[in-house]
């Protein structure tokens, strides 16, 4: 019942590398897997930014075409007769400027840091009415 195992010296090798591979192959298997996994997330992370940043830009150009909107039908009222603009078309007007130009120097000291943060990555900005 209780016989001994003989091995010679090649034997052994051939039996501890098979000991040490298999379990060896089944983590590189599992890291590859791994990798996979995060690099798809890395990417849908990517998309996601990508997406926002498009967003972001879509909304500061409607925000821009409302005030521009809003500064031309007030400036078209002013210009009839019978209108009678008071006070607050004007503070109105003036409050829109500010807030346009506001957002044009934010914007542009936005792009000019990124240019500064990184020198590889391509910033455009876009012209504000």
């Amino acid at each position: 019942m209780g016989g001994t195992v003989s091995l010679n010296f090649g034997q052994f090798v051939v039996a501890f590398v098979a000991a040490m591979g298999i379990p060896s192959a089944i983590m590189g298997v599992i890291v590859h897997r791994l990798e996979r996994r995060l690099d798809a997330r890395g990417e849908a992370a990517e998309t996601r930014e990508k997406a926002q940043e498009q967003l972001t830009v879509l909304l500061v150009q409607g925000n821009s075409a409302a005030i521009a909107l809003g500064e031309a039908t007030a400036r078209a009222v002013q210009r009839i007769p019978d209108a009678h603009c008071n006070g607050d078309m004007h503070a109105a007007l003036d409050y829109a400027a500010e807030i346009k130009h506001k957002q044009k120097d934010f914007l542009a000291a936005q792009g000019i840091h990124a240019l500064h943060q990184n020198n590889d990555t391509e910033v455009s900005l876009w012209a504000i009415p």
